[in-house]
């Protein structure tokens, strides 16, 4: 999560104190992320429990896999217009409330038909969630560790009770979100779009070091809105963008040159984030470490417990490496690096498979591979998605934008969480993992001629960004003379 730096200095050259306000706002909308993140890991070990106590094939696996992914598509297209109407604080309060309900459903869980309903409304809840507040990817895979280690510990229970406690706990910190929220600020931006002017002047205040800093912003955003910047009215009637109108039209019917290519970018980007199957190593890890010779059910636990941490090591590393190397260059350093280890762990898992005894060296090839991809896909395909997506969009357009990438986000989540296992017992479980470093092929050179270099760029500067006439020789983007770039964190 990003919060605003330590000492930065006023008008005055006054050093400016750490500011408290925005870190805790930063705090309590992390905990969506780590949310997400932990239902997405405990269910790769409760799987494993619920397939036993409730005797369900690897057909129902499969849905009970995907079908969160599937109702939080449906969930993601509804956000953006009801975040729109009623505000990003409170939708993100109704999203805590429906993965609440989710959670206790799943936690109760007497028969397959329960634990499937609320897995199902919990996805309502992470589309909401994952469309309107900021997702940050270090946090869901602290949250996905924990899910992880909660497997390990719960399993030590009866069948009965086990699993579902790993699934139910996941309503109490929901329930504090909920909470939580309320005591945040409302969006700037939004206030913005509403034509609340001096509202959204009085969350920058909050959030910001310096009085400066919040007239630059909100100097920003006034632009971006369509408003005079030079405005001083606290209250503005607000554009016929600001609740959607038009929106779809302008994004799908008659987009601008540049907006065509920002939309392609956006649905590209989140495509490739899950169709280069790194679902199937979260959520199947346990059968692939199977497939690959671990035996035990407690040793496969501590294998996705490896999962967790070489993910969270390399997301947080990566966040020193998004506005130092820029995003550009990391999504073709980790793609890259993924079909080399995907390729690998393909290899490695047909070794094993065709082996007639245990193979320790097909064993420790597949293991090492696998937790190699995480690392490359973690510092640099896994955060990009997130922040390039989100950053990219005009302001008018974000909103819903957005929710088409996170659609098609869920959707690719969805499929390959529904179709793994049949995958691989159609083409083997190696030939699975040699067709995804296929896709990563594609998706490298998509990257190389279709994402533009946004670090250092502002919010508000984007479309100019992806204007062909901006386009230099080596692929890169340069803002036209005149324009001045500022830091993209904002």
């Amino acid at each position: 999560m990003v919060v605003h730096a330590v000492d930065n200095l006023d008008a005055n050259g006054e050093s400016q104190k750490f500011n408290k306000y925005a870190c805790a706002c930063s705090i309590v909308a992390s905990m969506i992320s780590i949310i997400f993140g932990y239902d997405t890991g405990v269910m790769s070990g409760a799987m494993i429990f619920i397939k036993e106590e409730l005797k369900i094939d690897d057909v129902e696996v499969e849905v009970l896999a995907g079908i969160l992914n599937i109702c939080a598509l449906v969930g993601s297209l509804f956000a953006g217009r009801t975040s729109d109407y009623i505000g990003r604080r409170y939708t993100i309060v109704l999203a805590s409330v429906i993965f609440m309900v989710g959670a206790i459903l799943m936690g109760y869980g007497p028969d397959y038909a329960v634990l499937l309903g609320g897995r199902c409304i919990s996805g309502i809840g992470v589309g909401f969630a994952l469309m309107i507040a900021p997702v940050y990817s270090a946090e869901i895979s602290i949250g996905i560790l924990l899910g992880y280690i909660s497997n390990y510990f719960f399993a030590k229970l009866t069948l009965k009770l086990g699993w579902r406690l790993m699934l139910g706990v996941a309503a109490i910190p929901s329930l504090v979100l909920a909470f939580g929220i309320i005591k945040m600020p409302e969006s700037p931006r939004w206030l913005a779009m509403q034509g609340r002017l001096g509202d959204a002047k009085k969350v920058l205040l909050l959030v910001c070091n310096c009085t400066e800093e919040a007239d630059r912003r909100l100097h920003d955003i006034k632009i971006a809105a369509g408003f005079d910047p030079n405005c001083n009215e606290d209250y503005l009637k607000p554009s016929k963008h600001s609740r959607g109108k038009g929106v779809w039209k302008e994004l799908f019917l008659r987009p601008t040159p540049a907006v065509r290519w920002i939309l392609v970018a956006a649905i590209g980007i989140h495509f490739f984030e899950h169709a280069t199957g790194i679902e199937a190593i979260v959520l199947y890890g346990p059968r692939i470490f199977k497939k690959a010779g671990i035996k035990s059910k407690e040793k496969l636990l501590l294998a996705t417990i490896g999962v967790g941490l070489t993910k969270t090591l390399f997301i947080t590393f990566s966040t020193f490496l998004l506005d130092k190397v820029g995003r550009r260059k990391l999504l073709l350093v980790s793609t890259a690096g993924m079909v080399v280890m995907l390729s690998t762990v393909g290899f490695g898992l047909t070794l094993a498979e065709a082996s007639k005894h245990e193979s320790k060296w097909a064993l420790v090839l597949s293991i090492v591979a696998t937790y190699t991809f995480l690392a490359f896909f973690s510092i640099g395909l896994a955060p990009v998605t997130w922040v390039y997506s989100a950053e990219i969009f005009p302001l008018k357009l974000r909103a819903q934008g957005v929710a088409i990438g996170v659609a098609v986000n869920r959707l690719m989540n969805a499929t390959i969480s529904m179709t793994f296992i049949s995958l691989y017992k159609a083409i083997t479980i190696g030939g699975a993992f040699f067709l995804f470093a296929g896709i990563a092929v594609i998706a490298w050179f998509f990257f190389y001629f279709l994402c533009p270099e946004t670090k250092g760029k502002s919010l508000e500067e984007m479309e100019l960004l992806f204007s062909r006439r901006s386009r230099n020789s080596n692929g890169g983007i340069e803002i036209q003379p005149g324009i001045k770039a500022s830091n993209a964190n904002k």
